[in-house]
């Protein structure tokens, strides 16, 4: 008799397109371990990753705005949990393999240090051989979460995760293969990550009075609308129908709207990434982290994970705990370790 995992991977052959990854086909784990008698391989990814410290920790890490005293900006994890939804909702329609692209896009930011991009831009400068979001990602799916055990996910899952990045002027669709995700489930979770950031950002900037609306590129709305909900809308429908029509080879866009899309970015960076008001706080956030860098290697007996540093040296040691801090942590530890305190008896 087959188990519960054995009917629904048989369901997946019976509902599934052609072109969707199946959980019965899955390239394997990094380390061979018994199937789930109830989970197929991808749910299972899926549960991992939630249940893991790291994406608790993006509950306290900045997207845009630094520490905001308002209830309804987005933070690092609510950013995660829209891509996913957007990613999920065209992995539905398109027959592809929501469980997959649901783990994905919720690993996808793991690895995303304190202080949002001006935070990653700083670890980069000040980490010898750089850094990036999206390798610190793969690492701590493979090495540093559950003890230095790691999540043990699927080929597929890490393969999605290590290759979501666009960076400033990456394409969201159309990428080059070496650049972009071995399976469609990954391509969709990459084009959802910037319909999510590129509409929730605007809401974000708007709210904290950094971008009146009316500001927005006006070749850009005309194409995709004049509310967060019906760009998001215009968007998704683009990539579900340029996709059948392109018979699901690659995630598609058209180019009307993929310009549109990628206009609408450049404007934000210009607009609020690198906008003075927005990123004042930012500068301030460089030198915690640059502080903490010296403090932590001059300390590593109290900070320092030892297996790291015996491994693979000093610098990978405080990479990992640097970029693993929440914006608060890292607030808190540098009082702690640089500000003086009042001397009480």
């Amino acid at each position: 008799m087959s188990s519960i995992r054995e009917q629904l991977e048989a369901r997946e052959d019976e509902i599934l397109a052609p072109q969707a990854s199946r959980s019965r086909t899955s390239k394997g784990r990094l380390r061979d371990e018994p199937a789930d008698p109830i989970r197929p391989i991808f749910q299972r990814d899926r549960d991992r990753i939630i249940h893991s410290k790291s994406f608790r920790r993006l509950k306290h890490k900045t997207q845009v705005f630094f520490a905001p005293q308002g209830d309804h900006y987005r933070t690092r994890l609510t950013h995660t949990l829209e891509v996913s939804q957007i990613a999920r909702s065209i992995a539905k329609v398109l027959r592809l393999n929501e469980e997959l692209t649901e783990a994905i896009a919720l690993g996808h930011d793991m690895g995303h240090p304190p202080f949002g991009h001006a935070g990653e831009r700083v670890i980069d400068q000040i980490v010898p051989g750089g850094f990036s979001h999206h390798e610190q990602s793969l690492r701590i799916v493979d090495v540093l979460e559950n003890n230095r055990q790691g999540l043990n996910l699927s080929w597929e899952v890490r393969d999605g995760i290590a290759r979501h990045s666009k960076g400033k002027h990456g394409l969201p669709v159309g990428a080059p293969p070496e650049h972009r995700a071995s399976t469609i489930e990954g391509q969709i979770a990459r084009v959802a990550d910037i319909i999510a950031y590129v509409n929730h950002d605007i809401d974000d900037a708007v709210r904290a009075g950094v971008l009146d609306i009316r500001d927005l590129p006006w070749s850009a709305v005309e194409v995709l609308g004049n509310t967060s909900s019906l760009r998001i809308n215009a968007m998704v429908t683009d990539v579900v129908t340029e996709t059948l029509a392109g018979g699901l080879a690659e995630i598609r866009m058209s180019d009307p709207v993929l310009q549109a899309t990628l206009d609408m970015r450049e404007f934000l960076f210009k607009a609020v990434y690198e906008n003075p008001r927005a990123t004042a706080e930012f500068e301030k956030a460089a030198g915690v982290l640059g502080g903490l860098w010296d403090k932590l290697r001059q300390r590593p007996d109290q900070f320092l994970d030892a297996v790291t540093i015996e491994t693979e040296g000093l610098d990978a040691a405080a990479r990992d705990f640097l970029a693993g801090m929440t914006d608060r942590y890292a607030v808190a530890l540098f009082e702690d370790l640089f500000v003086p305190r009042s001397w009480s008896v």
